[in-house]
């Protein structure tokens, strides 16, 4: 049949190794005609996260926290099933994999760091709002007769 379309890189030079991508086939619902009760076409692959040597050890413990929801026993699991070919799931449950730990090993965003607001708005926002105030005081029915 067709090669697999090379490493799926994950980040910088970090990619998913061949040799511990664990692939299940079985029936798959949806389109497929007279052959789609004879073909093995939805694909499962998993990845045992906790024991991998593939990836630096900080991404490692960054995915296990944030995957914490999704691993059974440290292994995650990608699921494709929308295309009448296994081998194109093949290629959507590992780009999809590649895609999953790509997000949960970034690293964690910048802290915001706090600005001030300039004097001279504030001062304007102030000004504004002791006016708008004079406005509607000058509005109340006491002083009419």
């Amino acid at each position: 049949m067709y090669g697999m379309s090379g490493p799926y890189l994950i980040r910088g030079s970090v990619s998913l190794p061949e040799t511990e991508l664990m692939w299940r086939f079985s029936r798959s619902s949806g389109p497929g005609g007279q052959h789609v009760n004879t073909s093995d076409s939805q694909v499962e692959l998993r990845f045992d996260l906790a024991r991998t040597e593939a990836l630096p050890e900080v991404w490692k413990q960054r995915a296990l926290e944030r995957l914490a929801g999704r691993l059974t026993d440290g292994v995650i699991a990608v699921r494709a099933s929308e295309h009448r070919s296994q081998w194109r799931n093949r290629e959507t449950a590992a780009v999809r994999l590649a895609a999953l730990l790509a997000e949960a090993t970034a690293p964690p965003p910048k802290p915001r760091r706090p600005t001030r607001i300039p004097r001279g708005i504030n001062e304007r926002r102030l000004r504004e709002k002791k006016q708008r105030s004079e406005t509607k005081r000058g509005r109340s029915a006491r002083d009419w007769g």
